[in-house]
C-alpha cells in the first residue's frame, strides 16, 4: 500500500493546496478547531485513502441528500420535544436511508470504511455514528458520539436532558434501563452505570474511534505496513495525539524503520515529557539511538 510516511516529516501546513489528494485534506484538518470539522467530510477523506478506487462522488452526493433530507425534517419539528426529534431522525436514517449495522460480518473492514458503509447500507456503530451526526449537523441539532464501553451511541441532547440512540439497531432509542443492560452485557452482571459513560465524545475522538477499528483490525491480520499506514492517517487530523505517535513509533520499530521510529517518540516526548510512560519511551528511543552511532 503506497503511503507519504507522516514520521519521517515534520508538520506542513497545507491552507493553500487543492484538496484532490485526500491527504492534502487530512493534513488541513488536522489544523482545524474540533468544532469546525465536518465529521462526514473528514471521514469521506480517510475512506478515500483506505480505498482510493471507490467511487467517493457517489458518497459524497449520498451524504448531501442525507443532509438536505434532514435539514427539511427540522422545519417541521421546529416545536417538537426532544424524543419525537430522536425518533423522526431513526425514522430518517433507519427507515428511509436504511442504514442498520452489519452483525452478520461484523468485521469486516468495510464496515469502517464510509464509502462502502453508504453503498452497502450497513456498517459499524461508530461508522453509522457518523451518519448520524452528520444529520443531526444538517438539522441543526445538538448532537454527539457517546464512547459507551464496547458500543459507539449518539446522543441526541437538549437543554437538560438528552436521548441516547443504539444506531447500530436503527437508531433505537435506549432507556436507563436499556443501558445498564448494556453494560452488564459487557462488564459482568453487577455492573452499574456510573458518570462519565454518556459524556460527549470530540468529533476528532469519533474518527480517531472509526479508524482505529481498521488500525487494530490490520494489526490482527499480521498487516504492519497496513495499520502503520493507518495510524499515520490518523496522526494527520489528530497530530497532538500522543499516543497515536508512540504506537507508530512502536510499529515502525517493529519492522527496523530506526529513523522513523525515533522521530516519532521524540514527537510523543515532546507532548508527554514527564510521566513513567514519558520515562520508558525515553529509555527506548536510548536504545535505539545507540543502534546509529
Amino acid at each position: 500500500m503506497a503511503s507519504r510516511s507522516i514520521c519521517p516529516k515534520s508538520p506542513r501546513n497545507n491552507w493553500g493546496l487543492a484538496m484532490s489528494d485526500p491527504r492534502d485534506a487530512l493534513d488541513a484538518i488536522g489544523q482545524l478547531p474540533d468544532a469546525e470539522i465536518d465529521i462526514a467530510d473528514a471521514a469521506l477523506q480517510l475512506a478515500r485513502v483506505d480505498e482510493p478506487d471507490a467511487d467517493w462522488g457517489a458518497a459524497r452526493d449520498h451524504l448531501s441528500e442525507i443532509a438536505r433530507a434532514a435539514a427539511a425534517l427540522a422545519d417541521t419539528l421546529t416545536d417538537a420535544d426532544l424524543p419525537t426529534r430522536a425518533i423522526a431522525l431513526s425514522g430518517l436514517l433507519g427507515g428511509r436511508f436504511s442504514y442498520k449495522g452489519d452483525a452478520e460480518t461484523y468485521d469486516d473492514l468495510k464496515n469502517a470504511n464510509l464509502i462502502h458503509v453508504i453503498k452497502r447500507r450497513r456498517g459499524l456503530p461508530v461508522a453509522l455514528g457518523v451518519i448520524w451526526l452528520h444529520a443531526t449537523r444538517a438539522a441543526g441539532w445538538d448532537g454527539h458520539g457517546v464512547d459507551f464501553p464496547a458500543h459507539f451511541l449518539v446522543s441526541l441532547a437538549g437543554e437538560k436532558t438528552q436521548s441516547i440512540l443504539d444506531v447500530f439497531n436503527g437508531g433505537t432509542p435506549l432507556s436507563m434501563r436499556d443501558l445498564r443492560a448494556l453494560l452488564r452485557r459487557v462488564e459482568g452482571d453487577k455492573a452499574e452505570l456510573r458518570p462519565g459513560l454518556l459524556r460527549p465524545m470530540s468529533v476528532r475522538r469519533v474518527l480517531l474511534r472509526l479508524q482505529n477499528n481498521i488500525m487494530t483490525r490490520r494489526l490482527q491480520a499480521d498487516d504492519a505496513e497496513g495499520a502503520l499506514t493507518c495510524a499515520e492517517d490518523m496522526l494527520r487530523i489528530a497530530p497532538d495525539h500522543a499516543e497515536l505517535w508512540r504506537q507508530a513509533a512502536a510499529m515502525n520499530q517493529r519492522m527496523d524503520r530506526v529513523g522513523a521510529a525515533l522521530r516519532c517518540y521524540d514527537r510523543f516526548l515532546a507532548l508527554v515529557p514527564e510521566g513513567d510512560v514519558a520515562t520508558e519511551v525515553r529509555a527506548l528511543a536510548g536504545a535505539l539511538r545507540s543502534r546509529l552511532n
